[in-house]
């Protein structure tokens, strides 16, 4: 029962929801690449993109990977994984902190695993223009070596012109949105509700309109949040996403379902909502995501166990 369970049951890891990211992860340890593309080649496009996300998170990867490019340069999974392998390696040095707390040595280093990325990413998408993967990673690669909107939004576009609904890019894309980076909040919330609008109801996009609440949560003075959250505006647009995606009788488990029902499950916590996040809970059980919940802090499981604990102990608004 969900009642029973801790922050020790707990689980942040991908594999918890999409049963192919653990068949990946072992096939990267025997270095059966041939296998891997035959589980990420049958997958839908954000399903793809995710897995070879997920895999790129295993330390030392990126020597088999640039072996496997050298014999086929022209294997654009195996130059997705490389490319959000060093992205990831570069984003570890930089760490999340905001600008202002990252020291210089810590951007020059970041942005040298960018611009090594970068490159991958350049030669990958010549040779594979219509692999929604790569244009995703280059969001990324944008956003961090500060190229600007215009730029980032280019490579949205051709994102959304092969696959208008991919919430890899989207969550991306949203980021650079926010005023944190190349964006403003005029920008952000609209684009969010127009993507929201755009997919088919019971899809996991109303979770963008969500994570743009936190984000303007997030960087409002402290404690303003709480009134922002708590506010007619916010909840009224909350409760229109959450109708039209994890609310919905045709919301799946699809690829995104278990970050977008994590959104709503922050996002109705910080607000005081215990009926909405409680039946969040319900649907998430021990599934969890970073973010979120590392806007609270660095102890992600703990965090979500007790909103949890408290969503689950009744109440409503």
């Amino acid at each position: 029962m969900l009642r029973a369970m801790s922050a020790d049951t707990v689980s942040f890891d991908a594999a918890a929801a999409y049963p192919e990211v653990a068949v990946v992860r072992e096939k990267l340890a025997t270095r059966d690449w041939a296998e891997i593309r035959r589980i990420v080649d049958g997958l839908t496009p954000a399903g793809r993109t995710t897995v070879l996300d997920a895999g790129a998170e295993t330390p030392g990867v990126e020597d088999m990977l640039r072996d496997v490019l050298e014999r086929d340069p022209g294997d654009s999974a195996a130059a997705v994984m490389l490319a959000n392998r060093l992205i990831d390696i570069g984003w570890e040095i930089r760490s999340g902190a905001a600008a202002e707390h990252v020291t210089s040595n810590q951007f020059a280093e970041f942005h040298d695993w960018l611009r090594q990325a970068e490159a991958v990413l350049i030669d990958a998408v010549a040779r594979n223009p219509r692999d929604p993967a790569l244009w995703t990673a280059r969001l990324i690669t944008a956003r961090g070596l500060q190229m600007g909107l215009a730029e980032t939004r280019r490579r949205y576009d051709r994102v959304a012109a092969l696959d208008p609904h991919h919430l890899p890019a989207q969550t991306q894309f949203l980021q650079t949105l926010c005023p944190k980076w190349s964006g403003s909040w005029e920008q952000l919330h609209p684009w969010c509700r127009d993507a929201m609008l755009a997919a088919p109801p019971g899809a996991v996009q109303g979770m963008l309109v969500a994570q743009a609440i936190i984000e303007r949560w997030a960087a409002l003075p402290a404690g303003t949040g709480t009134a922002y959250l708590k506010g007619a505006p916010a909840q009224a647009e909350l409760d229109e996403a959450a109708r039209r995606s994890v609310l919905h009788p045709a919301f799946g488990r699809d690829y995104g379902w278990v970050q977008a029902a994590n959104t709503f499950a922050f996002a109705y916590s910080l607000s005081g909502d215990r009926r909405g996040a409680a039946a969040m809970f319900r649907m998430l059980e021990h599934r969890a995501t970073r973010m979120p919940w590392g806007y609270l802090g660095d102890n992600e499981g703990e965090i979500f166990d007790m909103h949890r604990r408290r969503a689950m102990s009744g109440g409503a608004r």
